[in-house]
C-alpha cells in the first residue's frame, strides 16, 4: 500500500523512477483518489455517527470530545502518506493547487509537533493537568484566605510585566495605526480573564467581581502610563514621519489626558530636540525641517499651544544664533522645488492677529471654555497661541517681523540682479503671498525693486527702438541697463573695477539718452555688476560665453597682450590681486590662460594635444566658484547700519561728557532712525559696539562711563 514504511535511499529511487516515466501527475491523482475515498466512506461517517441519540448537554459534549479525538486519530493515520505524496511532489517540481492550497501537509516529523499551552509533544500535553494544578491551588489559598497576602504583590508585578512586555512588542517603531482599542481589548481578554481563572474559586463571587473591575481600573492607568512613556521615547522618529505618524500622535493624546505624564513628555521631548538637533554637525534647512514637522505634531498634540511654546523655545533660540536661518526660511519659501514651507506659503489663510494684544476668547464658545495648562506662559493669551501659522513663527523667531523682511529683500535683490532676463512673474508671485502675511507696509520697497526691472525692460526696449535716440548706429555693440532705485534697494557690495574705455564709451552713450529721456535725472553705473555676453575667436575654435564684467575685463586685456602678470593687470584693472587671481581660475579651468610661472599668465590659442582643429563655437555661461552675490553681506550690512549710531555717539559724549550704557541705547532708541527701517541694536550689540570703538581707541571706557578721548 501507499503507507508502507520505506528507507529515504528507497524512497528517493522510487521518486525518481516515477519522475523518469513521468507518473508524478498520474501517481498525486492516484494517491488523492484514494484519501478521498478513505475521507469520504470511513471517517466522515464515523465522526457524525458520535452525534446520534444525543440525551443531555453533558452527554452531547462528551460525544462532540470522542468525535474530535476520533477525527484526529484518523487524520493522523493519513499524515505519513500526505508528507510522502508532499516529498514526490516537491521531487518532481509539481506545484499544482489542490483545494486551493499549493501544499498538502507542513514539512515536519510528528515528533516536532508540540502543544502551544505546555510545549510538549500533542500525545504528552500536560495543559490539562496543568490547569487542574493551578485551579486546586488557587482554591485552597482562597479557602486559607491567604491568596491576596502571598501572591498579590506576585501577582500584580507579573501583570505589569507582561503589558509592558506586550506593548513593546506590538508598537515598537510603528506609527501608522491607532493601538488603544486594541490594546484595551488585550486587557479586557487575556489578562483580566487569566485573573479571573485565578480568582474563579472565591467564596463571595460579587466582592470578587468588584474587586477585578477596580484592579482593572489600576491596570487601565498602567497601560496607558506604559504605552504613553513608549511613546514619548519614541517621539522623535513621530515627530520626523509626521502625517504618516498621525495616528500615534493621536493615540499619546488621548493617553496624556489619562495620566500624569505630561510633564515628563515636556522635558524628554524637549531634551531629544536639544541633543539631535541643536549642534554643528546638523545643518540649518534640516533643523528648520524638523522645527515645521514638530510644530504640526504638537499642534495636534496639545491644540492649546502651550506644549508646542515651551518645548521648542530652546529650538528657536538656536535658530536665531545661526547666522543663515533667515536666508534658509527665504529660500525655502520661495524655491521652485518641493518645500513644505513654499506649500505652507500658499496654502495657510491669513490670520491678522495681534499676539500681543489680550484679545477675548469668541463669547459664542463660552460653553466649550477651557483654562490654559498650568505651564502655559501668562504673558501670551490662548488665542494668540493657537492662531499663529507656521511661516509668521519663524518670521518671529528674530522676535520681529522686520529682520525676516529685509532678508527676504536681499535675497530678493540677488535673484532679480542674478538673472539675465527681465521675467518678475515668479518673484511677484511670491511677493503677494508675502503681503498677505506680513502687510503691504514690510514690503513696499520690494514692490519698487520689481517695478525697477519691469521700467528698466521698458526703457531699454524705448532707447533702442527710438530713432531720436540712435543707440545702434552710436553703439558696436548692444548695451542695456538695470536702473534701479538707489534708495529702495539693499546695500551693494562695493568693488572697484576699470572698464576697457570702449566699454566706458558705452556708458555714456547710454546715460546721455537716458538723460535725454528722463530730463532731470542721470545713471551712476556699478561696472562691477552685470552680466557681459563675449565671442571669443581663438585659432581652433569660437566660444561665447556669459561672464561677469570682471571676468571679460581680464580675458579683454589678453587681446592687447599675450601675457600679463597679477600685478600689473591689478594695476590696469584696479582690482585687488587676490580677487584678480580668483577670478582667473575661472579662465584657467577654461584653458584660455596658463600660468607659466608665479603670478605670470599667457593666453592659449591651441587646444592642447591638436584636439579640434576645424572651427567650432561652444556655448557656455560662467558660473563663478565663489557665486558671489552683488549684495553687500548680512556682516556689512550689519556694520553700515551701526555707523549710524556712531555720529549720534559721538554728538552725545561731546555734549554730556560720559554716559553709560544704557543710558546711551535708550537716547538712541529715541534719535537714531535711518535708511529704510528703523535701525535696532539691543544692549548686548551695541555693549560690543563700543568695545570694538574702545579697542580702536575712539572711545575711553572707565568705572561703567564712555567717553571720547581728549584730542
Amino acid at each position: 500500500g501507499f503507507g508502507t514504511e520505506t528507507t529515504e535511499e528507497e524512497g528517493y529511487e522510487v521518486f525518481d523512477l516515477i519522475k523518469q516515466e513521468d507518473l508524478c501527475t498520474f501517481i498525486e491523482e492516484l494517491a488523492i483518489n484514494l484519501i478521498e475515498n478513505e475521507t469520504r466512506e470511513k471517517i466522515a461517517p464515523e465522526f457524525w455517527k458520535n452525534f446520534n441519540n444525543r440525551d443531555n448537554e453533558v452527554d452531547g459534549f462528551n460525544k462532540f470530545k470522542t468525535a474530535v479525538r476520533d477525527l484526529y486519530d484518523s487524520v493522523m493515520l493519513l499524515l505519513p502518506a500526505l508528507r510522502k505524496l508532499e516529498r514526490l511532489r516537491d521531487h518532481c517540481g509539481v506545484r499544482k493547487v489542490t483545494y486551493g492550497e499549493e501544499t498538502l501537509c507542513t514539512d515536519q516529523d510528528e515528533d516536532e509537533i508540540q502543544c502551544g499551552g505546555c510545549s510538549q509533544e500533542l500525545e504528552q500535553c500536560h495543559c490539562d493537568e496543568i490547569m487542574a494544578t493551578f485551579n486546586e491551588t488557587n482554591r485552597k489559598l482562597i479557602e486559607l484566605d491567604i491568596l491576596e497576602k502571598l501572591a498579590g504583590d506576585v501577582i500584580t508585578a507579573l501583570i505589569h510585566v507582561r503589558i509592558e512586555n506586550h506593548v513593546q512588542e506590538m508598537c515598537n517603531a510603528s506609527f501608522s495605526c491607532s493601538y488603544i482599542s486594541s490594546l484595551e481589548n488585550w486587557l479586557d481578554t487575556v489578562v483580566l480573564g487569566w485573573l479571573s481563572r485565578v480568582y474563579m474559586y472565591s467564596p463571595v463571587q460579587d466582592i470578587t467581581h468588584q474587586a477585578i473591575n477596580k484592579f482593572k481600573q489600576k491596570l487601565l492607568h498602567h497601560l496607558y502610563e506604559t504605552y504613553t512613556c513608549t511613546r514619548i521615547d519614541q517621539m522623535f522618529n513621530i515627530i520626523i514621519e509626521y502625517p504618516d505618524s498621525q495616528p500615534a500622535v493621536e493615540d499619546l493624546r488621548v493617553c496624556v489626558q489619562k495620566t500624569d505624564l505630561r510633564g515628563y513628555l515636556t522635558r524628554k521631548l524637549e531634551q531629544t530636540l536639544v541633543t539631535k538637533l541643536l549642534h554643528q554637525g546638523v545643518n540649518t534647512p534640516d533643523v528648520l525641517t524638523a522645527y515645521v514637522a514638530a510644530v504640526k505634531t504638537l499642534r495636534q498634540l496639545d491644540p492649546t499651544g502651550v506644549l508646542l511654546d515651551t518645548v521648542t523655545q530652546p529650538v528657536r533660540k538656536y535658530l536665531r544664533n545661526r547666522h543663515d536661518t533667515v536666508r534658509c526660511v527665504v529660500t525655502a519659501l520661495t524655491d521652485e522645488g518641493p518645500s513644505e514651507l513654499a506649500d505652507e506659503l500658499v496654502r495657510c489663510q491669513v490670520q491678522n492677529v495681534d499676539e500681543n494684544s489680550p484679545l477675548e476668547d469668541d463669547i459664542d464658545n463660552w460653553e466649550s471654555w477651557e483654562p490654559d495648562p498650568m505651564d502655559a506662559d501668562p504673558s501670551k493669551t490662548a488665542k494668540s497661541r493657537q492662531s499663529s501659522d507656521i511661516i509668521s513663527m519663524l518670521a518671529n523667531v528674530y522676535g520681529s517681523k522686520e529682520t525676516f523682511v529685509t532678508e527676504y529683500r536681499t535675497l530678493l535683490a540677488d535673484r532679480l540682479l542674478s538673472s539675465i532676463s527681465y521675467n518678475t512673474e515668479k518673484e511677484l508671485r511670491y511677493l503677494e503671498l508675502l503681503k498677505l502675511r506680513f502687510g503691504e507696509g514690510h514690503l513696499h520697497y520690494c514692490e519698487v525693486m520689481l517695478k525697477d526691472i519691469y521700467d528698466s525692460k521698458r526703457i531699454n526696449g524705448h532707447l533702442t527702438s527710438d530713432l531720436n535716440f540712435d543707440l545702434i548706429r552710436k553703439q558696436e555693440f548692444p548695451t542695456t541697463a538695470l536702473i534701479l532705485s538707489a534708495q529702495f534697494w539693499p546695500a551693494f557690495k562695493e568693488e572697484t573695477l576699470e572698464l576697457p574705455q570702449i566699454v566706458k564709451d558705452h556708458f555714456q552713450i547710454y546715460t546721455e539718452a537716458f538723460e535725454m529721456l528722463k530730463g532731470n535725472r542721470t545713471l551712476n553705473w556699478k561696472p562691477h555688476l552685470g552680466f557681459v555676453t563675449i565671442d571669443i575667436e581663438l585659432k581652433d575654435r569660437k566660444i561665447s560665453l556669459s561672464v561677469s564684467p570682471t571676468h571679460a575685463t581680464i580675458i579683454w586685456h589678453f587681446q592687447e597682450r599675450l601675457d600679463w602678470t597679477i600685478e600689473d593687470l591689478s594695476h590696469q584693472m584696479q582690482v585687488p590681486a587676490t580677487v584678480l587671481r580668483r577670478k582667473i581660475a575661472f579662465w584657467q579651468s577654461q584653458g584660455l590662460l596658463r600660468e607659466v610661472s608665479t603670478d605670470m599668465f599667457v593666453l592659449v590659442e591651441d587646444t592642447p594635444g591638436g584636439r579640434c582643429k576645424d572651427s567650432m563655437t561652444v556655448d557656455m555661461s560662467c558660473e563663478d566658484e565663489e557665486s558671489d552675490s552683488p549684495m553687500a553681506s548680512a556682516h556689512d550690512q550689519r556694520e553700515e547700519e551701526l555707523q549710524v549710531f556712531w555720529s549720534y555717539i559721538v554728538g552725545m559724549l561731546t555734549n554730556l561728557d560720559s554716559m553709560p550704557l544704557d543710558r546711551i541705547h535708550q537716547m538712541l532708541k529715541m534719535f537714531a532712525s535711518q535708511g529704510p527701517m528703523s535701525v535696532e541694536c539691543n544692549v548686548q550689540e551695541l555693549r560690543h559696539f563700543l568695545d570694538r570703538k574702545v579697542r580702536e581707541h575712539k572711545l575711553l571706557f572707565s568705572g561703567g562711563l564712555y567717553r571720547l578721548p581728549k584730542t
